[in-house]
């Protein structure tokens, strides 16, 4: 059983351009022996954002802490903390933390090759 505190997880920071002040915690994925899905937790601090892309495959967000928006096709909307948020497949979206403290969401995907 995979069982530990999300903070104790180890991170990956991204900031390239693309994307900015982003980093990346898997909290369940192959490593623990999850077959379909990857589980990971991304913090997002202010005035950062992820890369604006679109993928064959969907997401199922839930925003832990902190206030930002989601583009999703053209449309954005504002989220914070208790709201959740799908994106389908081949949708162009990005999230961008737009408030003054991390951005913290829960995002689930298939295991594939690439995951971001």
């Amino acid at each position: 059983m995979h069982v530990l505190p999300y903070k104790d997880l180890p991170s990956q920071l991204f900031d390239d351009g693309a994307m900015k002040k982003v980093t990346m915690q898997i909290a369940v994925g192959p490593e623990h022996a999850a077959p379909n899905f990857v589980m990971r937790v991304f913090t997002i601090e202010p005035g950062g954002h992820t890369t604006r892309h679109s993928h064959a495959h969907e997401h199922e967000v839930f925003f832990h802490s902190g206030k930002g928006n989601v583009f999703y096709d053209g449309e954005t909307r504002e989220v914070g903390a208790g709201h959740v948020a799908f994106i389908a497949p081949y949708a162009d979206h990005q999230i961008r933390n737009t408030g003054d403290e991390d951005l913290i969401f829960v995002c689930v995907v298939p295991i594939l090759k690439t995951t971001l």
